[in-house]
């Protein structure tokens, strides 16, 4: 007999219950008006279906009073929390049955509830069937996997297209409607394909949009008119890489709009292309394949080029061989799954198997950042990775100066792969730099001096304010 067969039945006699009106102890109030449905429902379901509904029931619990239970959901409208309670309880969802605007509704609400397959299952059907669509609505689909660290699948897709296919966004019809965040993601990527002057011009395109009682021409700006578009761009202006035009691309395109720039770049501009006619412009992608700009909450630039020379082996003095990039890989306070009982699930999904990495972690009331190198993959067996090349260290203050190295003494021990249901987090040598999970689900930090040379932080069980993963990929031009 087929098993499929089985779990149809099932399926069956779950939404009859739901369509029960004998045995139900909740009703759940759901839109606002006059757009308003009362759904009834049963707690135990709900409870072990989704983790938001979960949490509002420990602190709603049924009272020996005879009272029925009842929450209220506002933001839901009713024909969406309909589709979401049938998946709940049938567990299938025909989307056949409903068009795309819908079915980006449901995936918000997904989100909310924490209905993690049904998100999975979403992103799927939307990146397999519906990617013309969501190249047309991009900004709809970049504000809808950004505004929660659930759609992964969604968030990898935007960024891929930004990477690799700009045009696409630039080009299209809604460019001028896209919001301020996601021009300003597209703008501070250093490897988009264009030539800086395209991006300056896309910029100003934007702007005037904004505000469409603008002069579409600089020279019939009023003072009020260049303050106006002056606070519309100020969050861009900062990404634009102006020293990369050509001085024919300065005086044409940039120059009848220096008054919206901050006053000391505007000088500065001024002076270096004035002065000299002969400058040629550069594209996007530095002429050394190797980026200024690290996409991290923790460390900058500099904090990379020191970490790139540990990784060969370098003096700080001495010129880097090889140039690398830090790809971001995980961001705990982004990545990490809704559910916190355990906390390493998401970091042990995107990172095992992922080799060269660099963990970065930034510890509570402390201007100290720990961090380690593991040139070998992370794994989950259980067992010693072994390696003589991996270090960890400590940068003690703001800058880089000040930093404790640290390098493998026992590269039978170098790293330990546990288990993601462990509780533990990157751990290299037996607690030399160890991050782990408390009972109440805090994140802490604790070192000693095991298989490294050096104790890189004498205070244990810090609390953890952050940590990052990059994979360092080395960059070839």
């Amino acid at each position: 007999m087929d098993d499929t067969k089985l779990l149809s039945k099932l399926s069956q006699n779950l939404l009859e219950i739901l369509n029960d009106e004998e045995y139900y102890d909740i009703t759940i109030e759901v839109g606002n008006d006059p757009n308003v449905k009362i759904f009834r429902a049963h707690m135990i379901i709900l409870n072990y279906r989704s983790p938001y509904l979960r949490r509002i029931l420990s602190t709603n619990k049924k009272k020996n009073d005879g009272i029925l239970n009842h929450i209220i959901l506002p933001n839901i409208l009713p024909e969406i929390f309909q589709i979401i309670l049938r998946y709940i309880y049938g567990g299938t969802i025909s989307l056949k049955e409903y068009n795309i605007t819908d079915i980006i509704k449901v995936l918000i609400v997904a989100n909310e509830l924490g209905l993690q397959e049904l998100i999975r299952y979403l992103e799927s059907f939307l990146i397999e069937n519906q990617s013309n669509w969501m190249e047309q609505n991009f900004d709809l689909i970049y504000q809808t996997s950004f505004e929660n660290n659930s759609s992964l699948r969604l968030q990898k897709n935007c960024t891929d297209l930004i990477l690799k296919e700009p045009n696409k966004i630039f080009d299209s019809p809604k460019f001028s409607s896209i919001p301020e965040n996601l021009l300003v993601a597209l703008i501070q990527n250093d490897n988009l394909q264009m030539g800086e002057i395209q991006i300056w011009e896309h910029v100003i395109k934007w702007g005037l949009s904004q505000n469409p009682e603008l002069p579409s021409d600089p020279t019939n700006f009023s003072k009020e008119d260049f303050n106006n578009l002056k606070n519309i761009l100020r969050q861009c202006i900062p990404f634009i890489k102006f020293y990369n035009l050509d001085s024919k691309e300065f005086s044409q395109k940039v120059l009848p709009y220096k008054k919206i720039l901050p006053k000391e770049l505007r000088e500065d501009l001024l002076n270096y292309f004035l002065n000299n006619d002969r400058k040629k412009s550069v594209p996007r992608m530095l002429s050394d394949g190797h980026s200024t700009k690290i996409n991290s909450e923790i460390i900058t630039f500099q904090h990379t080029e020191l970490i790139s020379k540990w990784i060969d082996k370098l003096e700080i003095k001495e010129k880097l061989i090889s140039s690398y990039e830090f790809k971001l890989l995980y961001r705990d306070s982004r990545d990490r799954p809704i559910e916190l009982h355990n906390r390493f699930e998401n970091f042990h999904k995107i990172c095992d198997n992922q080799s060269r990495t660099v963990t970065i972690i930034k510890v509570e009331d402390s201007n100290e950042i720990l961090g380690g190198f593991n040139p070998i993959k992370w794994k989950t067996d259980g067992n010693y990775g072994v390696t003589k090349d991996s270090f960890i260290f400590t940068f003690n203050n703001d800058g880089i100066e000040d930093y404790i190295l640290s390098r493998v003494k026992n590269e039978k021990k170098a790293i330990l792969n546990c288990s993601m249901y462990d509780g533990f987090g990157p751990l290299f040598g037996d607690k030399d730099l160890l991050l782990y999970q408390t009972f109440d689900n805090e994140l802490k930090v604790s070192c000693e001096k095991k298989d490294y040379e050096k104790r890189i932080r004498k205070i244990n069980d810090s609390r953890v304010l952050e940590f990052e993963v990059f994979k360092v990929q080395i960059v070839y031009f």
